[in-house]
């Protein structure tokens, strides 16, 4: 074989595989039959370590990618430097220098130490540098070892000269992968962090998970382990994007993605490419490919807010994929699976909807498998004291203050007697609109102007107050009837806002003479 032939043949081998070991392998039982060579290996400096790193090693048994690291003496360090200046001396003279040692190699103090570190008999050596636009790539050589005395000559370094290019486009193929590699773990990192940050800012630990919200999280705990789709009902500022992050924070999804679409924030002509994507081209301005919201979220969960705002044509595309659990991105042809876990949810009467013909009843029952209620927070007012707590260090931290102001004696009363229409992210803004004007504190709410919009929550029933239980239960029950115009059962029936079974609501109703049913609204 004469040099063109072997120039043409073993860079096919080197570059020819995805994996460097692989190349290396193939490579070294090519050389073999030209060249005695028991041991191949890339390897290069790290500075930041003071070792010299081997990246890939073959021999005539196997090849590894193992990344050995070997410790060098500063003695070694030095050698090595004085190596690579003479190589960038002789290489103006000679561009295809190698060293070639015949006698003792190990008598080169880095030599030494990485030989008798990893066991390997060696007594002859070619050692290859790597040089990429006029720099020695990093300290990289390539490495060809051999037992026994004076097995290498200048013949052999010649032609294994011919292959130092393929060999330093392999080199820094490899210096690049890991650069890949490092950036994706760092991404990986970051990535772990900002869903701990996601958690902590919406809240890890439900505030009211064992008062108002208690029949709520029963439920999460219930649903959260499996992946039937959740339809969370309740109005504006309830929280259910935060129930939501936690049914997917507590399911073995947790480690996926979780994507969250604002339905109602898409116009009508962006809805398909937003939630399933687009090919270059597909339309005016699709300048390159562009993933979906239902693709981003595979394996994950993929959270659809305000899902009663969807207009009735994306409904229908929905609807294809929750049943066939694949899409296509617009201007495609190819079906992407998906492996998603879909919660929903809506501040509206999806049932009257459906009456309306506003709401697909297919969609609906697709999404209806598992429906939770959030309560408002004027029904659960035993949680605004630990709310007021959760908000005035969550903004204090926003705000970056020193210090968590403390409240003023009694400041929580106006806060007890509001009846909150902006539920649970009203008391929010309040919180953050005190800090910013005391923040310093003690913190009140008396300029909050509450009072004002003060609507009682016996302005609709009955208000003469009694200490009589069961009279206090049925007014209350009267009340709750009033606001469901007599519905018991469902979502936003009267058995849902109390948090009690619709069948132990009709017992007390019973009970107290309350009747139920169309007759309970005259």
């Amino acid at each position: 074989m004469d040099e063109n032939e072997f120039f043409r043949e073993a860079p096919l081998r080197i570059c020819g595989n995805l994996e460097i070991e692989e190349g290396m392998f193939s490579t070294l039982q090519f050389l073999r039959k030209k060249m005695p060579v028991d041991r191949i290996f890339l390897q290069f400096v790290d500075a930041g370590l003071n070792a010299m790193r081997i990246v890939a090693m073959a021999t005539p048994k196997e090849a590894t990618k193992d990344e050995l690291l070997t410790p060098l003496s500063s003695k070694a360090l030095q050698e090595i430097m004085d190596l690579i200046n003479e190589y960038k001396y002789y290489q103006q003279k000679k561009p295809n220098f190698i060293w070639l040692f015949k006698d003792n190699p190990k008598e080169n103090s880095a030599i030494r130490e990485i030989f008798e570190l990893h066991k390997m008999q060696v007594t002859s050596l070619m050692v290859i540098p790597l040089k990429a636009t006029g720099k020695v790539l990093g300290g990289g050589s390539l490495v060809l070892a051999t037992e026994g005395e004076r097995k290498f000559n200048q013949k052999h370094a010649d032609l294994i000269s011919l292959l130092k290019e393929p060999f330093v486009i392999a080199m820094s193929n490899v210096l690049r992968y890991r650069d890949v590699i490092r950036l994706k773990e760092l991404l990986a990192d970051d990535n772990r962090y900002l869903h701990g940050e996601l958690r902590r800012l919406s809240g890890d630990e439900i505030v009211g998970a064992n008062f108002g919200l208690r029949d709520v999280m029963c439920k999460v705990q219930q649903v959260a382990a499996l992946d039937s789709p959740v339809l969370l009902l309740g109005e504006t500022g309830v929280g259910k994007d935060v129930i939501a992050n936690t049914i997917h924070y507590s399911s073995s999804r947790s480690n996926g993605p979780f994507v969250s679409v604002n339905c109602g924030a898409i116009p009508d002509t962006l809805i398909d490419s937003e939630l399933f994507g687009h090919e270059k081209g597909a339309f005016t301005g699709a300048l390159s490919q562009k993933r979906g919201r239902f693709e981003r979220a595979d394996k994950g969960t993929i959270f659809l807010d305000e899902i009663g705002e969807l207009p009735l044509q994306a409904q229908v595309r929905l609807l294809n994929v929750l049943q066939s659990k694949e899409i296509e991105r617009v201007g495609g042809v190819k079906t992407i699976p998906l492996d998603i876990r879909i919660i929903a949810a809506t501040n509206r009467n999806l049932e009257e909807m459906l009456r309306l013909n506003q709401f697909r009843e297919d969609l609906w029952f697709r999404l209806n498998v598992f429906p939770i209620w959030i309560p408002p927070l004027r029904d659960r007012m035993a949680d605004v004291p630990a709310l007021v707590q959760h908000f005035i260090s969550l903004k204090a931290r926003e705000l970056k203050l020193p210090d968590i102001p403390k409240l003023s004696p009694g400041a929580i009363v106006p806060l007890m007697e509001y009846h909150w229409p902006g539920n649970v992210r009203e008391l929010e803004n309040i919180i953050e609109r005190a800090l910013i004007l005391n923040p310093t504190g003690p913190l009140s709410f008396e300029h909050m102007n509450l009072g004002q919009l003060k609507k009682p929550l016996e302005s609709q029933g009955e208000s003469k107050e009694t200490d009589n239980l069961d009279e206090a239960n049925s007014r209350h029950i009267r009340q709750i009837l009033l606001k469901t115009k007599g519905k018991v059962n469902g979502p936003d029936g009267a058995a849902a806002l109390l948090g009690i079974n619709p069948s132990t609501l009709r017992n007390r109703m019973k009970k107290l003479g309350i009747d139920y049913g169309t007759k309970s609204k005259s």
